[in-house]
């Protein structure tokens, strides 16, 4: 049986097993997903300890996504990210990978989104980092917006072709959009929307990384603009979805673990 997991602080509430599970059940694959939960400072150990223990795969997840990177070899995309969240064992040596970025587009894609113009992403931190890089990767003119303006400008030096914004630009920038992405946690705690509504419209693609609640005050605005709505929980399945493929090799069944995790929200 091989054995996959998560390892973040704190893990109790992660909605990735009963995803994972859902897809080896269906595949008929020998496997099961669990989580842990090391200290704080003890990243490197974990990955150690999960290589010595044989375990096939490891996601990762706050505060350890900065962490692990000196436990493994990242590929080009996740060391520009400067986070993994997604470990392979199967090489001589571990392998971190960055599913975050994957997961936004593949979220976008899955809505007929097209990937080929201008992006705006407010939050310049870890999330906002990953759909930056995402987006960027995929071709698109990316537009960072966040309310320290110092961090967008940061994070744009860092992304190709991205420029960094402070939120009173986001009038301006989204009237050329054709995607926005919430990255923040705005509207997680409180019916709350990081942008404007009258700087919404019809010909954007909506992308809330918020998934509890599903439809956050964001998208309900967006929607009643006309706007295509993307719901956070697509970013965290297709997350999932790429770190499974990777470490098995199989086409993920995508309905099935959208299913799965749907039924946990």
């Amino acid at each position: 049986m091989d054995v996959y997991g998560l390892i973040g602080n704190p893990v109790e509430h992660s909605l990735s097993p009963p995803m994972h599970e859902a897809a080896y059940d269906e595949l008929g694959i020998d496997a099961r997903y669990v989580t842990f939960e090391p200290a704080e400072g003890a990243a490197g150990e974990a990955v150690d300890a999960a290589a010595t223990l044989g375990l096939a795969g490891l996601n990762v997840t706050i505060p350890f996504k900065q962490a692990v990177l000196e436990a493994v070899e990242p590929d080009d995309l996740a060391a520009r990210i400067g986070a993994v969240n997604t470990i392979d064992f199967s090489g001589d040596r571990p392998t971190g990978h960055n599913t975050d970025a994957i997961g936004a587009v593949r979220a976008l894609e899955a809505h007929d989104v097209d990937l080929e113009r201008d992006a705006v992403v407010v939050g310049a931190g870890g999330a906002g980092r990953a759909v930056a890089f995402g987006l960027a990767t995929e071709g698109m003119d990316v537009a960072i917006a966040n309310r320290t303006v110092q961090k967008a400008h940061d994070l744009a030096a860092d992304v190709p072709g991205a420029s960094g914004h402070g939120l009173d630009a986001l009038p301006e920038l989204l009237s050329g959009a054709d995607v926005l992405v919430n990255a923040t946690s705005v509207g997680m705690d409180e019916d709350r929307s990081p942008v404007p509504t009258d700087a919404l419209h019809g010909n954007l693609a909506v992308l809330d990384a918020v998934y509890s609640p599903i439809q956050t005050r964001l998208l309900r605005e967006a929607a009643e603009t006309g706007a295509t709505t993307v719901d956070g929980a697509w970013m965290l399945l297709f997350q999932g979805v790429e770190a499974f493929e990777r470490w098995t090799g199989r086409d993920a069944p995508v309905d099935v673990m959208n299913r799965a995790l749907r039924g946990r929200l």
